[in-house]
């Protein structure tokens, strides 16, 4: 699975990101190698926890969209 993660550094120092594709998956740390893995962590939790709660319906489309 490749996920998009938006970076940005925080205004206090370091770094945090999260993941559109996730509603509430975010992460911080001090380095982007930091928040790079502390992320990853992150999207593995979210995605354990949401495991078998969201059933895709037999409409449900996913699109990748270039803009």
């Amino acid at each position: 699975m490749t996920l998009k993660v938006l970076i940005r550094k925080a205004e206090e120092g370091g770094y945090w990101a999260e993941v559109p594709a996730l509603p509430g998956c975010v992460s911080q740390g001090e380095t982007v190698d930091d928040v790079r893995a502390n992320v990853h962590e992150a999207i593995e939790g979210w995605l354990l926890a949401e495991e078998g709660t969201t059933q895709p319906g037999a409409a449900d489309r996913v699109l990748e969209v270039t803009v």
